[in-house]
């Protein structure tokens, strides 16, 4: 069987995306380093040295430079800026700074995110996204993170609002699946839109600046006659956080898996579909309904995907996954979604939440010596980037 050719715009951008605390290692004043070195820590094992990104990021660059792709999403780490309450880090905010200009070096374009997933301990401790001053400190920090983001174009405020209410801002379960998460907690949920449009307002300061926040989305369905139990589902969990970023310059989907939904909640996957390294079913059409779902409640906002792949120990298989995900995209966007581009998550295998088993990078690493080994799915995307042609190799 011949697989089909996409072409996508000229104007579309094609990436790769990672996280401070997943990839740079050693992320010592953090909320998630205190929970990896508890003594009764709930996860499996602790990033430590991660794929020591801190001190490698130049080479990362560089390689997802040279297969073909155009932009690198890449976070701040809050907790190295602001290690203490007050107390600003002149030599961290040059290290991003430095990861800048080592993007323009390699005529690789920046963005940014200025929060994913982990806090500063002691904003941690004394209760996070719950404490009466969170937006008025994350505001002070994005004000104080403002003056290296003067040519910067990306900017996400904050990564999977929705996912941190539903945590609890990171303190309950590692697992990050909306259907097997709690009601999200109102509270959190409130500041962080609060959060979020008060860094936009910092933000739009800097004219050239376009702005969003990245929302985790998933693909849910009904078990037929539960359209309205899925809706409520929904809602709180994913569809509450698009409606606060319509009209913003853009909104990041990040889809992975779908989800049914019936009368008494989440339906548990098909004991034989096919599963990933994360447990997850796999289901590459997840990134296209995700796309046409918030394209309608985000009111025709435009649509940067920020993070799609999968996590497996085979690569062709992630080829495979890639491809589908990508057609079914080209599909939505050919019914008239803007849609701005599309970054792969990841660039580098990273630290999972918990373990490095999961597999998502384009690139893989020695876990003695951190040398990088590109893999056959970075030229293959690479090769797409540079063409603006979606084809598959194999088939």
């Amino acid at each position: 069987m011949t697989a089909l050719s996409y072409t996508f715009p000229n104007d579309f951008i094609w990436g790769a995306a990672t996280a401070a605390h997943q990839i740079e290692g050693n992320n010592v004043s953090s909320d998630w380093w205190a929970r990896e070195h508890s003594p009764n820590t709930d996860l499996s094992e602790a990033s430590n040295d991660a794929c020591d990104s801190y001190n490698r990021f130049e080479e990362d660059i560089r390689l997802l430079a040279a297969s073909g792709l155009r932009m690198y999403r890449f976070s701040i780490e809050w907790a190295r800026i602001e290690p203490e309450c007050g107390c600003f880090s002149k030599a961290q905010l040059l290290h991003y700074r430095r990861m800048i200009d080592t993007c323009r070096q390699y005529g690789v374009e920046p963005m940014v995110t200025l929060y994913h997933m982990t806090l500063p301990l002691w904003f941690a401790e004394q209760g996070g996204w719950r404490r009466a001053d969170a937006v008025e400190r994350f505001r002070r920090y994005i004000e104080y993170v403002l003056p290296i983001l003067h040519d910067v174009t990306w900017v996400c405020t904050l990564n999977e609002p929705n996912m941190v209410a539903l945590t609890r801002g990171g303190t309950e379960g590692s697992d990050f699946i909306a259907a097997s998460l709690p009601y999200p907690d109102p509270e959190i949920s409130e500041n962080l839109v609060a959060a979020h449009r008060s860094a936009r307002e910092v933000l739009s300061s800097v004219p050239s600046i376009k702005s969003g926040w990245t929302i985790a989305c998933q693909a849910f369905h009904a078990v037929p006659g539960c359209e309205a139990e899925m809706e409520a589902y929904q809602y709180p969990r994913e569809d509450y956080f698009t409606e606060a970023a319509a009209g913003d310059d853009f909104i990041g989907v990040q889809a992975y898996l779908r989800t049914f939904i019936g009368k008494d909640g989440p339906v548990p996957t098909d004991p034989n579909a096919e599963r990933t390294l994360t447990g997850w079913e796999y289901f590459p059409p997840a990134l296209g309904i995700a796309v046409r779902h918030t394209w309608e409640v985000g009111g025709h906002t435009p649509i940067f995907v920020t993070e799609n792949g999968i996590a497996t120990a085979n690569d062709a298989r992630r080829i495979d996954y890639t491809y589908d995900a990508l057609a079914g995209l080209h599909d939505v966007m050919s019914d008239g979604i803007d849609v701005l581009g599309y970054l792969h998550w990841s660039l580098l295998d990273n630290y999972e939440w918990g373990s490095f088993r999961p597999t998502f990078g384009l690139i893989g690493w020695d876990k003695d010596t951190f040398e990088r080994h590109p893999r056959t799915s970075l030229e293959w995307l690479g090769n797409v980037s540079r063409s603006g042609v979606l084809s598959h190799p194999a088939r």
